[in-house]
């Protein structure tokens, strides 16, 4: 058993135990704490005492009182906080409002840990308790996606910069680690004064916009205008680019919310020193009555290869937050890490997955991105692959046939997700047989995310019909390698552009797979995505075209009803969507209808698929 003193500390106690007294940053998280690098408190935390600071955590506080937030007393430096891993609404509340009942970021998944809006209520109690004599810096998914005024889903407005209603000193978007090297170096120098100021990756508010800063329509105007709020949008998402990105400024009022362009990537080299900080890979063991964290067993030996995804599907915030930039480790580094879950008594030779946001986007997409970042104009995949990509997979191909060749090492899986309309690529067949002889674990995850094209490219996804090649390619090639293997494809509902008519054709596609999706999700529109501007202003920014947003929460209930239209209890629901949409033909007892005519009174037995996104990770 690991000593408590081998995590970060997480209470007082703990740090006297170090000989403290007194820490240099207090970090305010509303996950437990888990000191694994897929965690982002223990990341950042990490990262910090290799710069010499001594960090306090103070994880799941009750806010209710300051009492919690006062554990380390006021700490030298200053006070970072997080809502966790997910933004804290999508962690509270599903899609239809509804409170959810289970936390797997908290001790023995206990739910009600962490309020609404943690990081507004988080720095709000800070600044009870020290006033401003002690800098607060918000980072993680839910400060990174509301650094600028953004659509609300769950209060239906538009919400100004999560800045003035935090009231914090600074926000740091995407990935901490060089925003927060600048802030510690200038820190340490000495003195407070303008030190946040110019910081690459950071949002501050300031009573005038900087002369260079590129003029985003005001939170008054987005308020008032759908258009000027989609020309915002495509304003700022133009601007993420990390070599050539302009300062942002936005008006609320007579003060200004000003956004810093995007931290450069980390080399392999940076990657590399962050993925080898002495992370113990255990919950804290003030959780083991609780019966740990149950996050934890997801990734407990799983690797992070790379960060950034070049997909850039409309719904996704990785593009905001993670960036299209990939930033790989190098396979030494990777190599060493497996090789040390050997020396672990809790590995049983099983590597659960290697990879990132997407496995097989492992390399940088281009030479040219290097120079100038991601292009503005178009994205690497969307209409159709770039034909400046590298789309090669052997190298990925071949860290996966290094990792698989370790001694104690039995098997190596990917399930963090791959993409089929990279994978179906000719020149990578010798990866996808790969990948099916040895690196799948009977089901592999792919998100063709829906069946209608019209809703597809809205979603800024490959048409269909190259799931379906990709389908069919799988199935020959686990047929030949002698393996009963299943895809576990994802779906989306109630995406903008999605009718009952589309929502149907999906029913019927999983129907004559013979298939039962225990788990669906729902579309929640997420602040700085390209999805969410067609939700709420019902065009997509970019073309201006108009598009159907099935926002009625009646309709919304029938989409995800339809997608699992042999359960009993959603009988009523998916009879009145085929009614609605004339398809009666989809009712009875024939092999090709949904529902029988009369409701089932029991719930039958039937082929469970356990393919439901276990989180909304690409949404955050």
């Amino acid at each position: 058993m690991t000593s408590d003193h081998a995590c970060l500390p997480l209470c007082r106690a703990e740090a006297v135990a170090r000989g403290w007294d007194e820490v240099d940053v207090v970090l305010v998280s509303g996950d437990a704490y888990v000191d694994h690098p897929s965690f982002g408190t223990a990341l950042i935390g990490r990262f910090l005492e290799s710069k010499g600071l001594r960090v306090g955590i103070i994880a799941q506080p009750d806010w209710r009182s300051p009492a919690d937030f006062a554990e380390y007393g006021k700490p030298r430096l200053f006070c970072g906080i997080t809502a966790g891993a997910m933004d804290s609404m999508v962690s509270n509340y599903t899609t239809a409002g509804k409170r959810r009942k289970y936390d797997s970021y908290a001790p023995g998944g206990k739910f009600g840990l962490r309020p609404d809006r943690a990081v507004i209520v988080y720095a709000n109690r800070l600044r009870e308790l020290f006033g401003s004599s002690v800098p607060i810096i918000a980072g993680g998914i839910e400060a990174s996606l509301r650094r600028l005024a953004h659509y609300d889903f769950w209060d239906h407005k538009v919400r100004r910069s999560i800045l003035f209603d935090a009231r914090i000193d600074l926000l740091v978007y995407g990935f901490g680690e060089r925003a927060l090297s600048e802030i510690v170096r200038r820190a340490l120098a000495g003195g407070y004064g303008n030190y946040f100021d110019n910081i690459p990756g950071t949002a501050t508010v300031a009573a005038e916009s900087p002369p260079e800063a590129l003029i985003l329509p005001s939170y008054e105007a987005v308020s008032e205008s759908q258009d000027a709020f989609n020309e915002a949008f495509r304003m700022a998402d133009g601007e993420n680019n990390p070599i050539c990105g302009k300062v942002l400024a936005q008006a609320h009022g007579n003060r200004w919310a000003v956004v810093q362009s995007p931290a450069k990537p980390l080399s392999s080299a940076e990657m590399d020193q962050v993925y080898s900080l002495p992370f113990t890979r255990q919950a804290h063991p003030a959780y083991e009555e609780a019966g740990g964290v149950p996050a934890l067993s997801e990734v407990l030996f799983s690797i992070t290869a790379h960060r950034g995804c070049l997909g850039n599907c409309s719904f996704c915030t990785l593009a905001a937050h993670q960036g299209r930039v990939i930033q790989p480790r190098t396979d030494e580094s990777i190599i060493r890490e497996a090789t040390s879950f050997t020396k672990d008594p809790r590995f049983k030779g099983i590597i659960h997955d290697v990879g990132g946001p997407s496995a097989n986007f492992h390399e940088p997409a281009c030479a040219e991105q290097e120079s100038r970042g991601p292009c503005k104009n178009r994205t690497c995949m969307f209409p159709e692959p770039c034909r400046h990509l590298n789309r090669s997979q052997a190298g990925f191909t071949a860290l996966l046939r290094r990792l698989r060749d370790i001694p104690g090492v039995r098997h190596v899986f990917v399930r963090s997700g791959i993409r089929h309309d990279m994978a179906v690529l000719e020149e990578n067949r010798e990866f996808l047989k790969q990948l099916t002889e040895h690196h799948v674990s009977g089901q592999l995850k792919v998100a063709p995310e829906h069946v209608d094209n019209r809703v597809l490219r809205l979603m800024g996804k490959p048409p269909f019909e190259v799931y379906l090649d990709f389908a069919d390619e799988f199935s020959q090639l686990s047929q030949a390698a002698g393996k009963k293997q299943y895809l576990v494809p994802y779906f989306i509902s109630g995406h903008p552009g999605a009718d009952l008519n589309a929502a149907i054709k999906m029913a019927e596609f999983i129907k004559g797979q013979g298939r039962f999706f225990e788990q669906v999700q729902d579309f929640i529109p997420l602040p700085m995505t390209r999805s969410a501007c067609q939700w709420y202003t019902g065009k997509d920014p970019f073309t201006g075209e108009e598009v159907y947003v099935p926002s009625d929460p009646k309709e919304k209930a029938m989409h995800r009803a339809l997608m699992q239209f042999q359960a009993p209890e959603n009988w009523k629901l998916v009879k009145e969507a085929l009614e609605i949409s004339g398809r009666k033909d989809l009712i009875g007892a024939g092999p090709h209808c949904l529902i029988s005519e009369k409701q089932p009174g029991v719930r039958h037995k039937r082929k469970v698929v356990s393919g439901g996104r276990k989180s909304p990770a690409r949404h955050e």
